[in-house]
């Protein structure tokens, strides 16, 4: 069974940084698109990056030059190193695995960016 958990959320001033981690288990890891999704009150939930498994990456254009998704396969951990920080990207952010028509999802960690 998968399972995602994300941890590293946390209420941050503009400018600052903060970095989300997803431990993932239960799926083959290194075969799967990993990716970060953020969700904010009254929105639709939207792709902030994901990385495949090949390593390549893609970012949403909102966060480009400002954050960076990473992974380490042998950890089963995705990472999403978030610098500049800005109130606009205050919202539950989540990890989602991807792959083999096959999609999970963690529960969400919040970040708040307000001064």
């Amino acid at each position: 069974q998968a399972q995602l958990v994300e941890s590293g959320g946390d209420v941050v001033q503009p400018g600052g940084s903060l970095t989300l981690s997803c431990s993932v288990s239960g799926i083959t890891f290194h075969l799967y698109t990993m990716g970060w999704y953020r969700q904010a009150p009254g929105k639709q939930r939207e792709l902030v990056a994901e990385i495949y498994s090949t390593k390549n990456t893609e970012y949403a254009d909102f966060v480009k030059g400002r954050f960076t998704i990473s992974r380490d396969n042998a950890k089963k951990l995705v990472q999403l190193q978030m610098n500049n920080l800005e109130p606009e990207d205050t919202a539950a952010y989540f990890c989602n695995a991807f792959q083999f028509g096959q999609r999970y999802w963690g529960q969400g960690t919040q970040v708040t960016v307000s001064s």
